[in-house]
């Protein structure tokens, strides 16, 4: 049976392709998780300070908890995390990317103890619920992906981006879910600089955004950290969905391509409009909208990379 730790597909990117290698490499930079982290973060904050309708005379924004979360999360989700990461790479004399799979340890355990601290003061200073259990799950989440590092490479990067994308989705529902579109870009990117087989870049998109949310509901009943209005862990789920069927579905078909499987194109036009139908009888709209719209990126994605990229190969 194929499973997902077996899209492994070949990558025929080469220093010819040098136009496409920095496009990968500028993406790679700026969605590096220390780095992503502070826009996305930074929006977060801004969403956790504010209440009422904006633009309008109910609208309140409270500016010592937007300083005070927008620090936290600073310090402990990016600054620290960067300088570990340049600091280690400096040492061994790698990339920043530390691409050793055995030479990540260190600075994810480094990370580990980074994400409890902000935790503990986040919980003492208690600033914001939310924040809060986000930081946990930042932790946590670490710490399971240094343990799956000590045996698979699975990608830091789209782990890192889409961890915030998921507390957006909990946040603004399919508003956040829109930078969902960044995942399969961001596969492209790290699969073409070969940092990334095509299944540790899908993977680490799915762990980040599904154990994030399930953790986060998690988290608030078990430490009774309520937060209110967030959008039901019932739509997360569909949106988390939407965002990630697709780039799975051409991950698994260009499996069977490079098997010799030539009806890939076929049955990939044939699965979406079965996944359209399944969203659109389920009656989560906006997950049905997420899912188009990451379909389309997608493919866009794929004709933009060509033939040497494996998504092009299944569908073209």
């Amino acid at each position: 049976m194929i499973g997902l730790k077996n899209i492994n597909t070949e990558n025929k990117y080469d220093e010819t392709d040098e136009k496409k290698l920095k496009i990968a490499d500028t993406i790679s930079v700026f969605t590096n998780p220390p780095i992503i982290t502070i826009p996305l973060f930074l929006l977060i904050c801004i969403i956790l300070a504010s209440s009422g309708t904006p633009f309008t005379s109910s609208f309140n924004f409270n500016w010592s908890q937007f300083i005070i979360t927008e620090m936290i999360s600073l310090v402990f989700a990016s600054i620290l995390q960067m300088a570990i990461i340049l600091y280690w790479a400096k040492k061994l004399n790698t990339d920043k990317d530390i691409s050793n799979r055995e030479d990540r340890f260190i600075p994810l355990i480094v990370g580990v103890v980074s994400y409890l601290i902000g935790f503990i003061i986040s919980l003492i200073l208690g600033v914001s619920n939310f924040l809060t259990v986000l930081i946990l799950c930042y932790a946590v989440n670490t710490f399971i992906v240094m343990l799956i590092t000590v045996k698979w490479k699975i990608s830091i990067h789209t782990t890192g981006l889409t961890g915030p994308v998921a507390a957006l989705i909990m946040l603004l529902g399919p508003i956040g879910a829109l930078f969902g579109l960044l995942y399969p870009i961001l596969i492209w990117s790290r699969f073409t600089l070969k940092k990334h087989t095509m299944a540790q870049a899908i993977a680490g998109g799915v762990f980040g955004l599904v154990m994030t949310v399930l953790e986060a509901y998690l988290y608030m009943n078990l430490l009774n950290l309520p937060v209110y209005n967030l959008v039901p862990l019932n739509e997360c789920l569909w949106m988390i969905l939407a965002i990630i069927i697709t780039p799975i579905i051409l991950g698994i078909l260009t499996v069977l391509n490079e098997n010799g499987n030539r009806n890939t194109k076929k049955i990939f036009y044939i699965l979406m409009i079965l996944v359209f139908v399944f969203f659109l009888l389920s009656g989560h709209q906006s997950a049905l909208i997420i899912f188009v719209l990451t379909t389309i990126v997608s493919i866009l994605v794929s004709y933009f990379g060509g033939e040497n990229f494996s998504w092009f190969r299944a569908i073209a």
